[in-house]
C-alpha cells in the first residue's frame, strides 16, 4: 500500500507563485502514472498535470505554459510547479497514481491512489 503526502499549498496573490510536493510512502515503478488533480467548491475534480508510464506530460489547457510537473525518482516525490497564478486556480490540489500508462482522463475512482489534499487559494 503506497501513502501519498502533498504539501506546499497556501494563499497567495494574483500572479505568485506555489509549487506543490507529493511524496511517496514507498517507490512507485515507471509503470505507474502519476499526476496532479484539483477539485473547487461545487465542480468535478478534474486534471491538471499527469506524467505517464512513458514519461509523456499532458498538462489541462488551462493550466499550460504556466504549471509545470517534475519528479525526482530517486525521493518518490512528484512535484507541481504553478506560476502566474489565477484565482480560477483556487481549489483542493491532489496527487494521485495508478499503475496505468495514462491517468489524466481517467475517472477519479481509476485512480488506486489519493493523498489527501492541500489548499490553494489565489485571491485577486
Amino acid at each position: 500500500q503506497v501513502q501519498l503526502a502533498e504539501s506546499g499549498g497556501g494563499s497567495v496573490q494574483a500572479g505568485g507563485s506555489l509549487r506543490l510536493s507529493c511524496a511517496a510512502s514507498a517507490y512507485m515503478s515507471s509503470r505507474y502514472c502519476t499526476g496532479w488533480f484539483r477539485q473547487a467548491p461545487g465542480k468535478q475534480r478534474e486534471g491538471v498535470a499527469t506524467i505517464g508510464s512513458d514519461g509523456s506530460r499532458r498538462y489541462a489547457d488551462s493550466v499550460k505554459g504556466r504549471f509545470t510537473i517534475s519528479k525526482d525518482n530517486a525521493k518518490n516525490i512528484l512535484y507541481l510547479q504553478m506560476n502566474s497564478l489565477k484565482p480560477e486556480d483556487t481549489a483542493m490540489y491532489y496527487c494521485a497514481a495508478v499503475a496505468w500508462p495514462t491517468c489524466f482522463i481517467l475517472p477519479p475512482g481509476a485512480l488506486k491512489y489519493w493523498g489527501r489534499g492541500t489548499q490553494v487559494t489565489v485571491s485577486s
